[in-house]
């Protein structure tokens, strides 16, 4: 129950017991008593009129700001107060976290339209409640200019980029939007800027459509560009390795040759020849090769000897 509730509470049962006592003094015939029942009455019906609007409460996450005949003198933190409703008015302020909600259009440095929507979350500075009470009066005029102020600082800070950076580098925006911000909005504005957050950057329809295209096209270009790559790789993959094994066989051809001797050949003569000799020559010169440790004449005879005497 809170205390206006009390107080009004206890001064009705006053004013009954004033009543009462009237009634009594009244019925008794007793002067001084209905006089008296009167009077406490009369004040305390003047009681339940001034003291309850003179109870102030300041809920935790406020301030208030106290008016001496509209002039502002005190703050006044969470707690409850008794301040004469006639002389004395408060002004509340919410010194928890406000949330800005910002719908605005702007311009890239390349002439591309763009729709931004964005937050800006603050608090205002207790200890400034008085100033801001002198300057701005009610929290609303504060609220509109922190907004234009970021409006103009954000259209500022993404006009000098092109538009494809800006999708490029949409993550790195909203860092650079809110240090602008903060910049612009400091002590004068009696508030603390927690974040600044770019929710959404919207290109025209044509716009996003030919970043489509493009990206589609490189993305094609660079398909094309592997798969050439990969047909160059395997090709001299496969060239290289005909090269190694074209020096693998000239290099065991070479040690073969190397190794064949007079005496290799002979052997392999011997091994492979039927016995049979060639029943022709050519030439008269003409040899033909026996094996080593056979009688050439039992074989064979000379030209001379095969061609009849004259």
């Amino acid at each position: 129950m809170s205390i206006r509730i009390l107080l009004v509470v206890l001064l009705l049962l006053l004013l009954a017991g004033g009543i009462a006592a009237a009634y009594i003094g009244f019925t008794r015939r007793k002067k001084p008593l209905i006089v008296t029942g009167i009077a406490g009455a009369l004040v305390i019906i003047l009681g339940l009129i001034c003291v309850p609007m003179s109870v102030y409460t300041v809920d935790t996450g406020e301030v208030a700001v106290v008016k001496f005949l509209g002039q502002a003198n005190n703050v006044r933190y969470a707690g409850t107060y008794f301040d004469f409703w006639i002389t004395n008015t408060f002004q509340k302020y919410d010194t928890k976290t406000q949330t800005i909600n910002i719908n605005t259009s702007t311009y890239s440095s390349d002439a591309q339209t763009m729709d931004i929507q964005m937050t800006v979350q603050y608090k205002i500075m207790p200890d400034k409640a008085i100033k801001i009470a002198e300057q701005y009066g009610a929290l609303e005029a504060l609220q509109s200019r922190i907004e234009s102020v970021a409006v103009e600082k954000t259209k500022a800070t993404l006009s000098a980029y092109k538009a494809m950076n800006i999708i490029a580098d949409r993550a790195s925006m909203s860092p650079l939007v809110e240090e602008a911000i903060k910049k612009a909005i400091d002590e004068k504005f009696y508030v603390d800027i927690q974040t600044v957050a770019m929710t959404n950057i919207d290109f025209s329809d044509a716009f996003e459509k030919a970043v489509e295209d493009k990206m589609i096209a490189e993305q094609q270009q660079l398909k094309a560009n592997y798969e050439n790559e990969t047909k160059i790789a395997k090709a001299k993959a496969e060239a290289e390795a005909k090269v190694v094994q074209a020096e693998a066989e000239a290099k065991a051809n070479d040690l073969l040759e190397k190794s064949l001797t007079d005496n290799i050949l002979r052997q392999l003569y011997i091994e492979k020849w039927n016995g049979q000799l060639p029943t022709t020559v050519a030439g008269d010169a003409a040899s033909v090769l026996l094996p080593v440790g056979q009688d050439s004449s039992t074989h064979a005879e000379s030209p001379s000897a095969q061609t009849p005497a004259p």
